[in-house]
């Protein structure tokens, strides 16, 4: 093989080589979460606890960054718990917008996220926003695996008010 041949395979080699890295960099920071991404059918809702006796049902907006305004979200969900019983209340928090940090793996409010869960508050964290956090930073944010991921946060909402959920904003 002649030297210029050698050398333009070469390059074309490294072209390529390059455009491979750049499209899994792009699809790094694209459309996949860590979590799957949860079915999502208009008039019926799914959930990530199966709670067959509730008769109550709250959708709590989560939509600041802000600590202490999270642990007021969660302090009302704990209520809601405490005056039903937890078999008695469906609670889901949804965030998005500048509220999906509070279910980043790394929220300061990780630990009480766990604890709710485990007492059947359901978590939702925007699909929307997280590709929007991954332009942003390069790669998909990580949410806590208590969180359950959906398309968009504010479908979601109008969807279990549509279901006959309560609406809070506190």
């Amino acid at each position: 093989m002649n030297p210029l041949r050698a050398l333009r395979a070469a390059l074309l080699a490294l072209g390529l080589g390059l455009f491979a890295t750049a499209a899994a960099s792009a699809a790094s920071a694209g459309d996949t979460p860590a979590q799957p991404v949860a079915k999502f059918d208009f008039d019926h809702p799914t959930f990530a606890h199966q709670l067959p006796f509730a008769t109550r049902q709250v959708v709590i907006q989560v939509s600041e960054n802000n600590p202490d305004y999270w642990n007021l979200v969660l302090n009302n969900a704990q209520n809601l718990l405490d005056f039903f019983g937890q078999e008695n209340v469906r609670v889901v928090v949804v965030a998005f917008g500048p509220g999906l940090p509070m279910l980043l793996k790394n929220s300061t409010v990780a630990a009480r996220l766990e604890s709710e869960n485990s007492e059947g508050v359901e978590f939702d964290a925007c699909h929307n926003t997280m590709k929007a956090m991954a332009r942003k930073i390069g790669h998909m944010p990580v949410v806590v695996p208590e969180a359950t991921v959906v398309p968009a946060g504010v479908a979601r909402i109008m969807q279990l008010e549509h279901a006959g959920f309560a609406y809070l904003r506190p």
